[in-house]
């Protein structure tokens, strides 16, 4: 009895995968790409473990323990750099999502060309690298040519040191995280808006409700199951700060590491100075498990007050 069904269950699974064989053939590259680039580099987690040395390779280097994290724990910084890692990530995740919602309702309010128009001008930023955002940046900050320093100059004011006063770096640093990002999460959201069925606009307008009601009783609740998606995703990777952000915009400033400094630049300069292979594997294991944990955390109280809108 029990050979049957297994014998049924694999003709079934035969079955299957003849009828979708087209679609499985289709997909073959992308799976290909994610066991090359996500699945295969797992095995290299052991330098995390050991005292990687280049002479003797992954498996024959000498294991060490938890030595590789003992260097940022203990490290003078690591309160700094991790405080710093997660208030602008979760910073970056809140503003990023009212700017983007706002955006994109105003955006479902227009019609015509001005509609591309605008979404051009929002999403391409989001196409430039760092390194060319911290050349624009640096256009306007930079104390002798920088067009705000001319700025400055001629309404009288004292010239500000920008690369040199950390205190400042809060603000630019969200000022231009949201510049270059938010264009993609508007277009995101105007699509769940387009996806609403105009019918429930039509009997509000009927009903004489305004549009400040229509986005707050029709809009909002219905691309709830939207934003608790992206943002339980976020979530995940906010231990794991944006390198090019955080390097490239301060410009790897020294005087800036009080509140540019994240785990990310932190280990890359130790990594540049020290040379160890393992140190950086271990802070890289840390934020993945730590990101993985947030995640299960977060889905786990949104599936409390409603599990419709977990993950699952």
């Amino acid at each position: 009895m029990k050979s049957q069904i297994v014998r049924g269950s694999t003709l079934k699974h035969e079955g299957h995968f003849k009828k979708n064989r087209d679609l499985f053939i289709l997909s073959l590259p992308a799976l290909l790409f994610k066991l090359v680039f996500s699945y295969l580099p797992l095995i290299g987690l052991i330098v995390a473990f050991k005292k990687f040395r280049f002479d003797k390779g992954i498996f024959g280097s000498e294991w060490n323990g938890f030595d590789n994290f003992r260097f940022f724990f203990v490290s003078d910084n690591a309160w700094r750099i991790t405080r710093n890692t997660v208030l602008y990530n979760f910073g970056f995740i809140l503003l990023t999502m009212v700017c983007a919602l706002l955006l994109a309702v105003l955006l479902s309010e227009m019609s015509g060309r001005a509609v591309k128009v605008y979404q051009t001008a929002l999403f391409l930023p989001y196409f430039l690298s760092w390194v060319v955002v911290g050349y624009i940046v640096l256009a306007f900050l930079e104390q002798e040519r920088g067009l705000l320093e001319h700025l400055w100059s001629w309404l009288g004011l004292k010239p500000v040191s920008w690369y040199q006063e950390a205190s400042r770096w809060p603000y630019i640093l969200n000022a231009v995280n949201l510049w270059k990002t938010v264009g993609f999460s508007t277009l995101v959201y105007y699509a769940g808006i387009i996806g609403i069925n105009p019918s429930y606009y039509e009997a509000a307008r009927i009903d004489g409700a305004s549009k400040a009601q229509m986005v707050r009783r029709i809009t909002l609740p219905l691309l709830t199951p939207l934003i608790v998606v992206l943002f339980i995703v976020a979530i995940g990777g906010m231990f794991r700060a944006d390198f090019g952000l955080f390097y490239f915009i301060p410009n790897n400033s020294s005087f800036l590491y009080a509140t540019t400094d994240v785990i990310d630049t932190y280990v890359f300069r130790a990594l540049r100075t020290v040379g160890d292979v393992g140190m950086s594997a271990a802070v890289g294991l840390y934020q993945s498990v730590v990101g993985f944990i947030l995640v299960v955390a977060t889905n786990g109280i949104i599936k409390k007050f409603n599990s419709e809108h977990a993950l699952w």
